[in-house]
């Protein structure tokens, strides 16, 4: 039976300095979810004995069949610590890579995260993911060393042996941490230089001296003293998930104060580390390991634990549990002393002595964080993508990042609320649509009509009923109808947005501006006459269009498997938002204001990399498959949905287990039809190589060519558009290895460079150029670029430039040559200018625009390259490590023949001239389909190698 109902939990809401949003992060198999089964037990929930089996978060069927968890999902704890009443948000998210995405979602809305080791597996590939998503995000972590007990059972380790070895695990831990920080501080500290040296550049006052740093002391006068996970901090606790039992130093150091006649405080700094008692001074001494003694640790805490499973599991001594009972304090049902299993016997004992519930959430309530302590860097972070400047942004902006540090639910501060995902539930569990329990007066007024239905049902005579008997038919058939319309919008799943409130309070029935991610308040806000329609939904808009008005039709407290509806949610709580499923796809931000900004995209670990063919079993019912593929799309964060030219609808997801998923979901919720799947594929990029120099019999190419008088063929191609106003000179060549990895690694500032130069051309074609251009901000102030990002731009020319200096003459003047990147505006694929009458802005950024009648096509120009690097000629896959040169372009245009249209628009000509022409190029050079590579870390215990 629940602690308490949701109206205690309502009131805990109202006070966000009492509120901890935590997740639970950790490797797969390594106990979040028995975890996360131990602390909803202590709310009453599910009960004790239930915990680790009953797996209470996934409530997928296909969850508990695995016993792996695929989904993240919250729930709302009630806590109460030293007199303090507190409202725990736990979210429970997957260990498995392919649900990466959803690890994600979570740390997103948390303000700190458990981090949960097995200790006989130590740190694995997930945790070292776990700790970098946490660490990136700026939140706190504690940390859960789990699985003891298999260190006593499997491993057969006396309890000092256990100690180093758990010793050891931390410091692998720790040694991950320190890694991100040194990494963070050093990156932090070179912005800082750099932006002093341009400050003193500015003031003509930089001397010698200025160029040089001494690094080393940027790591010393960092503070870490919170950064590391140490038990004598109160921030690690000792745990077995499944036995139910956990402790803290701070949990013995409370126990043993009075028996040992030392006080508290300083049992809490001794009993970890390098210490031991000293029987005969009676006094606690460094450097146990020096003088091989017991560590106080072991021998206070381990020793004992050590016995009581040595005595009830393993040696299964019955006869001396009522004793060990009697000295711990503790009182046993006669259904668990009379139990025949002694592991139960165990579990029972453990779950009272040291309660795993208790000690992880006061844990959480002393060392996490409260809403309302959020980090102003963090806050910068959510509200401008790390290429972009925070004071880029206008003043009603950068207002609003007080607001967020207040997490204050007054009406008058704006409301802030991050969408991270859309989950599907069925209709049937919304609280709205459950059976509620009539009461008296209901059930009296139903018996009333009743009988007066049957009044006058026996008062009509048989003629008016003979007349009505064909309205009846006709009213019957309509009723079909209307059922059949009623049950299919029923059979539908409902979409419950997963949000957390940064500021203000929103209710149920209000109205609120919809936030795309690409949405940007500094070119919204400078429209003098900006309408908004509020009957658009997402997908009325235009390109160039990212808000919509949505009405809030339901609000909810996420409870697990369970929804409970409330009327208004407040700052600093993690809630369900229900009406938002035609205005969001995967995320948004919700906000009372425009000048709100579009949170910062998320950063998923996994990309979707496995691909399948679907169609129906039966071909009449494409519409639902269609229908259904829309509706998998917008409720998993990782899947994309493709549709081919040829037809054929293409689901790619993060790897098997995922697929197969989605496949269940698709087949059993969301379209509801056989389907027909193909094999599974990865993708392919399709690339070129230099022609080779020696064929299969070891003799030079090029010396045969030149005997038997063959000419080398030209590697240019030329292709006019259809009405030979435009010709077009292009070659493609191979892209050395070295530019095409900084290409990859630079794929958010190559895209926003490309929107720059989108933005520049789209106000191009008037007169008044230099007019609209003042009144443009393009990711800066007016129509320059930023000082980050041009900063960037710097960076990445001058690592091409040293790259490009090593590779050879050929290579030389690269920087200057880059008209665009592709696919998508930042792939590994370089469109190079090598005109000799014609200049490109890309790089270039301080370059002027100069008037040339070609300027006007030349985004159709690079729309064409973005096509042909996006599908190329072998497989239609995309392009990969490939430079298309462009020798010439010229443009003849006749005015007449573009009124006319012979031949369709100018533009659209050159979109396929160019197409083509890359298309060509690509195949005179030898060409290759490349393969993913799958890399694997194998970590195993030394014991079994070579086995």
């Amino acid at each position: 039976m629940r602690l308490v109902d949701t109206t205690k939990l309502l009131e805990l809401q109202n006070k966000p300095s009492n509120v901890r949003n935590i997740c639970i992060v950790a490797h797969v198999d390594h106990g979040k979810t028995t975890l996360a089964d131990s602390l909803i037990s202590s709310n009453g929930i599910i009960s004790q004995r239930m915990s680790g089996k009953l797996r209470y978060m996934d409530s997928r069927p296909d969850e508990q069949e695995r016993g792996i968890t695929m989904k993240s999902s919250s729930i709302s704890l009630y806590h109460v610590l030293e007199k303090e009443e507190y409202l725990v948000n736990l979210i429970d998210s997957p260990g498995h890579i392919d649900f990466s995405s959803e690890v994600s979602t979570a740390v997103r809305l948390c303000d700190g995260a458990i981090v949960v080791v097995d200790v006989v597996e130590g740190v694995c590939p997930q945790t070292k993911l776990a700790l970098k998503q946490a660490y990136s995000e700026n939140i706190k972590a504690v940390l859960v060393l789990n699985k003891i007990d298999r260190l006593i059972l499997e491993m057969k380790m006396n309890a000092l042996d256990a100690y180093i070895h758990i010793s050891q695990v931390l410091e692998q831990v720790n040694a991950i941490m320190g890694e991100l920080f040194a990494s963070d501080v050093l990156k932090t500290e070179e912005n800082m230089i750099d932006k002093k040296q341009q400050d003193d550049i500015s003031a003509k006052v930089q001397s010698e001296d200025n160029n040089y740093y001494d690094w080393t002391s940027a790591l010393e006068d960092a503070d870490d003293s919170t950064l590391y996970f140490s038990p004598e901090q109160g921030n690690v606790v000792f745990a077995s998930a499944i036995d139910g039992w956990g402790f803290s130093i701070h949990t013995f150091a409370k126990l043993f104060s009075n028996k040992l006649g030392v006080k508290e405080e300083i049992l809490k700094k001794v009993l970890w580390g390098d210490f031991y008692l000293n029987p005969k001074t009676k006094r606690f001494m460094k450097g146990a390991q020096e003088k091989a003694k017991k560590p106080l640790f072991v021998q206070v805490i381990f020793d004992n634990l050590w016995n009581v499973y040595e005595t009830i599991v393993m040696r299964n001594e019955k006869d001396k549990v009522p004793v060990i009972c009697e000295k711990l304090n503790i009182k046993l049902t006669t259904r668990d002393l009379r139990h025949t299993d002694s592991r139960v016997q165990l579990q029972s004992l453990m779950m009272q002595w040291l309660p795993l519930s208790t000690v992880v959430l006061n844990m959480v309530c002393k060392m996490l964080p409260s809403p309302k302590e959020i980090l102003p860097e963090r806050v910068e972070k959510l509200m401008c993508s790390p290429i972009r400047d925070f004071d880029s942004y206008s003043l009603e902006t950068k207002n609003l990042k007080d607001d967020f540090l207040a997490c204050d639910s007054s009406e008058d501060r704006p409301v802030i609320i991050f969408v991270s995902k859309m989950f599907s539930v069925d209709k049937n569990v919304l609280p709205e649509n459950k059976p509620k329990a009539l009461t008296l007066e209901e059930m009296a007024a139903r018996r009333e009509r009743a009988r007066q239905i049957r009044q006058e049902k026996n008062a009509t005579d048989l003629e008016t009923t003979h007349e009505n008997e064909t309205k009846l038919e006709n009213d019957s058939i309509e009723k079909c109808v209307e059922d059949e319309i009623e049950k299919e919008n029923k059979d539908q799943p409902a979409f419950i947005a997963f949000a957390r409130i940064f500021s203000g309070k929103i209710k149920k029935g209000s109205t609120i501006y919809v936030l795309g991610p690409k949405h940007d308040p500094n070119k919204i806000l400078n429209l003098i006459d900006l309408k908004i329609d509020a009957n658009k939904k997402l997908k009325d808009l235009q390109s160039d269009e990212h808000i919509t008005i949505a009405q809030v039709k339901s609000l909810y407290i996420l409870m697990g498997r369970e929804l409970e509806e409330i009327d208004e949610g407040v700052a600093g709580n993690i809630i369900g938002i229900g009406g938002l499923d035609e205005y969001v796809l995967k995320t948004a931000t919700l906000s009372s204001t425009i000048a709100c900004p579009a949170f910062c995209e998320i950063q998923y670990a996994a990309v979707p990399i496995l691909r399948v063919a679907v169609e129906p079993a039966y071909p009449s019912q494409l519409p639902q498959l269609v229908k259904g593929l829309k509706l998998l799309n917008q409720s998993d964060p990782c899947v994309q949905v493709l549709l081919q030219e040829s037809g054929e609808h293409v689901l790619v997801t993060a790897g098997e287990v995922h697929l197969q998923r989605c496949l269940e979901d698709l087949k059993n919720i969301y379209a509801k039809i056989p389907l027909s799947v193909s094999e599974p594929i990865v993708p392919f990029r399709e690339t070129i190589v230099d022609p080779p120099k020696i064929d299969m019999a070891n003799e030079e190419i090029d010396s045969q060519n030149i005997n038997k008088g063959n000419d080398i063929s030209d590697p240019y191609i030329i292709m006019y558009t259809s009405n030979k106003q435009s010709k077009i000179k292009i070659k493609a060549k191979p892209l050395p290895k070295e530019i095409t990895a900084l290409l990859e690694k630079s794929t958010d500032l190559l895209k926003a460079i490309s929107q720059h130069i989108k933005s520049l051309q789209g106000v191009s074609k008037n007169d008044n150029l230099e007019n609209k251009l003042d009144k443009m901000q393009l990711n800066g102030t007016k129509n320059s670029l930023s000082e980050r990002m041009l900063k960037l731009i710097e960076i990445f020319k001058s690592e091409l430039q040293t790259i490009c200096s090593k590779l050879g003459p050929e290579w030389e003047n690269v920087v200057e040559q880059i008209w665009s990147v592709g696919p998508r505006n930042c792939g590994p694929n370089l469109l190079l200018n090598q005109t000799n009458d014609y200049k490109t802005k890309f790089l270039l950024h301080e370059k002027e625009i100069k008037e040339d009648p070609r300027f006007e096509y030349e985004g159709s120009f690079v729309n064409g390259f973005q096509l042909a690097t996006l599908a190329g000629p072998l497989c239609e896959e995309p392009m990969m490590g490939v430079a298309f040169c462009v020798d010439e372009w010229t443009l003849e245009k006749n005015e007449q023949d573009d009124v006319n249209h012979t031949f369709g628009p100018l533009s659209g000509q050159i979109i396929s001239a160019v197409k083509e022409a890359c298309r060509r190029a690509f195949q005179t050079q030898p060409q290759r389909l490349m393969a993913a590579m799958y890399s694997c870390d194998i970590v195993v215990d030394q014991k079994v190698l070579g086995e």
